[in-house]
């Protein structure tokens, strides 16, 4: 068994960046100073080509740094290829200001400032093609059999199943399974080609034959009480040792971590928009899009005021409470679409096909859509959002969150006048489990990005929509 080396991996590593960092550097110069499109007739105060060369001794150890911190000399079997990419760019372009600042402190202004330029750009490209051919380089290898990680995962549970799953969909990574041990799951059971080996307390016999890689800790909720016992047994072998916890029926994605002062805390969701600048872009893009939309269908509004006064008896707009962000309360705006009813009739149940109590204006106006504007006041307010989860009623809310399980995650966000589950089909009288899903979705890969996709989608599929009764 051929063993990663990982420590000497990284010093061949570090000795490849510094090498390119300087054949980068060196050709920058000479297409500044050298080259038949050198314009080194306009300069004025040109440097010796020794000041020049001297920064070496600076940029080289400086940008070796700078790549370390931006986990530029981390495993590469499970880095994904982009990120190692941006990293490459977000170290360079931190090693340039930082270079433009020093000559600004020192009143160093010629240096050229073009000459860096291109090293900036040639030092990035030469970073990124030499660590995609070692990705190439390491894949051929290992699809060869060379540069190998064995493993052994303890505990057979939904997180082991996920985690073979990963490692048969990436060959790349170079990693073999061995099996699993269980005490609860029968011996010689296969999941995709990985059997399970034995018991638990066979990592007795197992550890000191010295034939594995890694340990995986993959156990299920129900046996993490042994966990502290299986932990003491690998790191007495010192065969490294990993801790995959099963999360998946808890919560369904990825999960975001925080250090508390040295304490790791888990949160069972990640909220994007509980982050202070995501939510003040928000908010700021909601108020601008609330006073552009109420400029734009102004005209509308006011024709339909005038076709809902003239059809039916009652008010012109219906207020009806909702639940909101924090499960508080708040008087959501529509413009009136049925008969005035008595408040106990109302509460009775939703709107569905043909419902007898839709006016005929009313049933245009929820075709279109076009009840929803007076929600603009909603966002002005800070009621709502454009985009978020659809607010209910609140005994509509008492009775799902009984029955459907994380129905009450859609209030971690303020709800919306659009959503991801509305584009998708998820209105009126149709699954509160699917469009529960969606609200999810969204909660949780909430981007600026993805917020204005769903507003363009609107135009599209949003307003018109057949399971708008």
């Amino acid at each position: 068994m051929i063993k990663d080396n990982q420590k000497y991996f990284n010093r061949l590593h570090v000795v490849l960046d510094a090498l390119i960092i300087v054949a980068s550097y060196m050709l920058a110069w000479y297409l500044k100073f050298a080259s038949p499109f050198s314009d080194i007739g306009l300069d004025v105060g040109v440097l010796p080509m020794r000041n020049y060369f001297e920064m070496l001794y600076v940029i080289v150890p400086g940008y070796l740094v700078l790549y370390y911190n931006f986990n530029l000399y981390t495993p590469k079997r499970a880095t994904v290829h982009k990120y190692e990419i941006l990293n490459i760019f977000q170290a360079n372009t931190v090693g340039l200001v930082l270079l433009m600042a020093g000559w600004y402190l020192v009143s160093q202004i010629h240096f050229s400032r073009a000459m860096m330029a291109y090293f900036y750009v040639i030092n990035i490209f030469a970073a990124t093609m030499a660590r995609s051919l070692i990705r190439v380089l390491l894949q051929y290898f290992r699809e060869k059999g060379y540069n190998l990680k064995f493993i052994l995962l303890v505990g057979y549970s939904r997180a082991a199943e996920e985690y073979i799953n990963r490692i048969n969909s990436n060959p790349q990574w170079g990693y073999v399974v061995r099996g699993i041990l269980d005490d609860s799951v029968p011996r010689g059971t296969l999941y995709k080609g990985v059997k399970v080996i034995g018991t638990i307390e066979n990592l007795l016999y197992i550890l000191p034959q010295s034939k594995l890689d890694e340990i995986a800790i993959t156990l299920s909720l129900k046996d993490y009480d042994h966990l502290e016992h299986i932990v003491d047994m690998c790191e007495k072998s010192g065969v490294h040792t990993k801790f995959i916890p099963d999360y998946n029926s808890l919560f369904p994605s990825r999960p975001y971590t925080e250090d508390l002062m040295g304490l790791p805390v888990i949160n069972i969701r990640y909220v994007p928009l509980t982050n202070t600048l995501n939510w003040l872009a928000k908010r700021a893009v909601d108020v601008v899009t609330a006073l552009v939309a109420l400029v734009v269908f102004s005209p509308i509004m006011l024709a339909t005021a005038i076709a809902v006064k003239c059809t039916s008896r009652g008010p012109i707009i219906f207020k009806q409470e909702r639940i909101g962000l924090h499960n508080r309360p708040f008087k959501m705006y529509k413009f009136r679409t049925m008969e005035v009813q008595k408040p106990s009739v109302e509460a009775k149940g939703w709107t569905t096909k043909d419902d007898q109590r839709v006016t005929k204006v009313g049933k245009f106006l929820r075709r279109t859509s076009i009840d929803e504007f007076p929600q603009f006041f909603n966002v002005l307010k800070g009621d709502m959002s454009v985009v978020g989860p659809r607010p209910e009623r609140p005994q509509f809310v008492d009775k799902f969150k009984e029955e459907i399980p994380r129905y009450m995650v859609k209030h971690q966000v303020r709800p919306g006048l659009t959503g991801w589950a509305q584009i998708n089909g998820y209105r009126g009288d149709t699954s509160i489990k699917r469009r529960i899903e969606c609200d999810i979705f969204y909660i949780e890969n909430w981007t600026m990005s993805f917020d204005i996709k769903i507003m363009f989608m609107t135009i599209f599929k949003g307003f018109i929509n057949k399971n708008a009764y």
